[in-house]
């Protein structure tokens, strides 16, 4: 149920960016420049229990997340909440939480997709969060 609600939020913040809907322009100084930023929420939980162990989540990011973006990420531990719709408890679960400045190709959406895809299939996930925003970068 969490899932399916950063899910929901996460293709409704990626159909945002993409049509346009809510952008804005932005004016970036000195080094900094225009680029699209997708950061990426991995429930640990199967079902409701951990599952996702480290060695999993470290196999799983060599194979299929640094192939289609080998020139670089952020990983990150979280935590994610929500509140189950059924029974109205608040519920938590580990999370990792990957953030990708990406290089502005053509198979920059299908490789997002393709990951979530591999995640849910892999980890019988219901969702994985995508939220893709503007953001000025410079490194």
């Amino acid at each position: 149920m969490r899932a399916a609600l950063i899910g929901t939020l996460g293709v409704a913040a990626l159909a945002a960016t993409h049509s346009g809907a809510g952008a804005q322009t932005l004016t970036c100084h000195g080094a900094r420049q225009p680029k699209l930023v997708a950061e990426l929420l991995f429930g640990r939980d199967i079902g409701t229990k951990p599952g996702v162990s480290e060695a999993a989540w470290a196999h799983f990011l060599a194979h299929e997340v640094t192939p289609r973006f080998p020139g670089g990420l952020t990983v990150s531990d979280a935590v994610g909440q929500s509140r189950n719709p059924g029974t109205g408890q608040i519920v938590q679960e580990a999370s990792k939480r990957v953030e990708i400045v990406l290089p502005g190709n053509a198979d920059d959406d299908p490789s997002l997709d393709a990951i979530v895809k591999a995640y849910r299939q892999r980890f019988r996930q219901h969702a994985v969060g995508v939220i893709v925003r503007s953001a000025c970068v410079s490194f």
